[in-house]
This record gives C-alpha cells, sequence and structure tokens, in this order.
C-alpha cells in the first residue's frame, strides 16, 4: 500500500473504534435504563418508592442552601410491615427507612413502642409525634405468651429460697444450687467442682475459697453430715501429697521429712514445729488425713 492508502485505512479503523465506543457507551446506559437495578441499598426492594415519593413532596424550586421541606402525615402503622412509601409519609428520612429494612432483614422485630424509639437518629420530637399512632400486632410478640403465666416453663429462672430456707451444701446438684438468691450457673458450676477439688466440703466458710463468691449467699446453705475423703499422709509420697490444695511442696516436704527422721506421724500437731505447718493450716487439713 502506498502512502495515501495507509491513511485513508488508518482513518477508517479510528472512526470505526470510536463509532463502537460510543454505541457501547449508549447501550450501557439503555441497559441499565430496562433492568431497572438500583444503585443503592439492595436491601430496600422498593427503593423506587420512597425515591419517587421524596421527589415528589420536596420542593421542585429550591436554592442554594435550603433544606428540602416535605409534607409530613400521621397515620396508624406497624413498624415491622409498613414499606418505604407509608414510613416516608410519616416524616422518617430515607436513611431512617434504610435503617428500618436492613433491621427487619437481619430478623429483628419491633416488639414494643420503645423498641422503635432505639431507631437511631430519631428525636424525642418525632417519637412524641408519631407514639400514638404505632400498633404493634401481636403475632410479633414472644410465643411463650400463649401459654398463662403459672404455666411456663420456670426451669431457666429458677424460684429462689426464702429467708430460713437452706441448701445442704455436698448434696446439691446445679439446678438445687441455682434456687440461693445471688447464685447463679456460673456460681453453681464453681461450687460442684471446688467441692471435688477439696474432697468435700467440712464448712460453709470454705464457700470463701471460691474467688468473689457472695457472702449474702452463704446463709442459705448447711454442711450435714461432712464425709470428705481422707488421705493417709503415712503412706503417700510426696508428689501424691501435694495433689491436695490444702498441701503445697513444701509442707508435702516436711511430712516426708518427718517421716523420714521420726517414723510414722500419730497426729498433725506433730509437725506444729515446722514453719510450713502454722494453726490455721492444720486447722484446715485436720478432716482430710488420717493415719
Amino acid at each position: 500500500m502506498n502512502r495515501n492508502d495507509r491513511r485513508i485505512a488508518q482513518t477508517a479503523i479510528a472512526i470505526a473504534t470510536l463509532a463502537l465506543i460510543g454505541l457501547w457507551l449508549t447501550g450501557g446506559e439503555q441497559q441499565t435504563a430496562l433492568t431497572g437495578q438500583p444503585t443503592e441499598d439492595s436491601t430496600l426492594q422498593d427503593s423506587t418508592n420512597y425515591r419517587g415519593y421524596y421527589r415528589k413532596h420536596t420542593s421542585a424550586s429550591m436554592t442554594v442552601g435550603e433544606v428540602p421541606m416535605r409534607h409530613t402525615e400521621e397515620f396508624p402503622f406497624d413498624p415491622n410491615t409498613a414499606d418505604s412509601t407509608q414510613l416516608l409519609r410519616l416524616g422518617l428520612q430515607p436513611w431512617q427507612v434504610r435503617s428500618i429494612y436492613r433491621y427487619r432483614a437481619r430478623g429483628g422485630v419491633f416488639r414494643s413502642k420503645r423498641d422503635f424509639a432505639q431507631l437511631y437518629g430519631l428525636t424525642k420530637k418525632d417519637y412524641l409525634r408519631l407514639e400514638p399512632y404505632i400498633r404493634i400486632s401481636d403475632d410479633y410478640q414472644p410465643a411463650s405468651t400463649l401459654f398463662p403465666k403459672e404455666e411456663r416453663d420456670t426451669t431457666r429462672y429458677p424460684v429462689k429460697l426464702k429467708d430460713g430456707e437452706h441448701v445442704v451444701l455436698n448434696t446439691a446438684d446445679t439446678t438445687q444450687l441455682m434456687k440461693v438468691p445471688g447464685i447463679g450457673s456460673y456460681y453453681a458450676k464453681e461450687i460442684v467442682r471446688h467441692g471435688k477439688w477439696i474432697g468435700g466440703y467440712v464448712s460453709v466458710d470454705q464457700l470463701d475459697e471460691i474467688e468473689d463468691f457472695p457472702q449474702t449467699a452463704k446463709k442459705y446453705f448447711v454442711v450435714s453430715h461432712p464425709t470428705p475423703q481422707h488421705l493417709n499422709i503415712n503412706r503417700l509420697s510426696l508428689q501424691e501429697l501435694r495433689r491436695h490444695p490444702y498441701i503445697n511442696y513444701y509442707q508435702a516436704k516436711a511430712i516426708v521429712d518427718y517421716r523420714r527422721l521420726h517414723g510414722d506421724i500419730k497426729s498433725l500437731q506433730d509437725l506444729r514445729f515446722s514453719k510450713d505447718f502454722t494453726e490455721g493450716a492444720i486447722r484446715r487439713l485436720e478432716p482430710y488425713v488420717t493415719y
């Protein structure tokens, strides 16, 4: 091809390329118009409604700096079922309507007027204006309300003990323990766990060994005929002695050393001269040893 032919070919290619780009751009806009896909908040299915309502009820001759004025109405509505057009007619902002739709899409339910008052951005003035018109359908109340109060399941919230009533500490299970005022599932499990750890309770005061145990709850416990697990301190090794929570390493070593030097221990008072066995330590350990 000579120079003139090449120029003509290049010009034709450039024109064809520009034409294709123009068709692509025009076709994209038409496709958007045909499909009608929302460009904002896909969770609000009837977004076209509230946009149209918003445009219709705002001033068409606004100047720069003016706030759009909308006509508000008052009528009975259920926030669980009201659509976007109704919510906008009530004077809610579009972003508040979107918040309601998102909340409902996640499974949220307005069970009372107070729940609606939690709507983000809702002012006291607007709530007081709308409050007389809020109607919450009974369909959104908890299913437990279908039954009389006395027939409802009380296992989740056990009836608490009254003053003068007691629970036997070593025999009560977690369900019985949760009847004690101030005792929930956590402390009920801790009471059972600690009792097994020390070998059984011999005194209610041992509950103080549980971290932050509520003192007001102690008056509801009693220890009846304690049968703690015993350990023979003349037969157990140092490592076996250390397993008991009331015997630390130095106390276990003192026991083993005494046996090696003096023979069997006849009483814990035999260890009173050891610096590791104070009167309090001996008194606490005494119910759990045998010789």
